[in-house]
């Protein structure tokens, strides 16, 4: 992966195939009865591979994939790794809810200043906002690095995957 995906916390990529669709997403269905190491799930164009249930832990990533015809002889694949849906929605409502507070905080401490009361209260819990959102963004940095492995899983059964009819 690029440097570029080093800052990020869902990796993406993006490349082209020499196949048309229609055999790729076979080779993904194919791939869901021939081996047992993960989860695949085909909806449409998309593919989601996932680890099972026995083998996951808190940070266990899956790998969403597009596939989507360029002509009638080549196709092109998105890939997204992210966390568990859960896991994303959770720290979603966290973030969403800190932003919440974070403005009505500001704007309780704008409107203390203006009529020059104390705004420490306010300070603090944005503060305390601040450090939040800090240690949320450690947290998915450090649960990124914690699933680098299976990452590298997840990519390496996706290249086997789509390489097996050219071996």
């Amino acid at each position: 992966m690029s440097s570029a995906n080093d800052i990020i916390l869902r990796p993406r990529f993006k490349f082209e195939m020499p196949e048309n669709h229609h055999v790729l997403l076979q080779l993904f269905k194919d791939a869901k009865t021939n081996q047992s190491d993960f989860i695949i799930t085909n909806i449409d164009h998309h593919i989601f591979i996932k680890y099972p249930k026995h083998k996951q832990h808190f940070w266990s990533p899956q790998l969403h994939l597009e596939i989507h015809e360029l002509t009638e002889k080549t196709s092109e694949i998105k890939g997204l790794f992210g966390p568990n849906p859960t896991v994303w929605t959770f720290f979603m409502f966290v973030h969403f809810f800190l932003a919440g507070a974070f403005i009505a905080l500001s704007i309780w401490a704008y409107s203390n200043w203006v009529i020059k009361t104390s705004i420490f209260p306010q300070l603090s819990g944005i503060a305390i906002i601040l450090v939040t959102w800090v240690g949320l963004y450690i947290a998915g940095t450090f649960g990124k690095m914690a699933s680098k492995d299976d990452m590298i899983a997840l990519k390496n059964f996706m290249n086997n995957t789509l390489t097996q009819n050219y071996f």
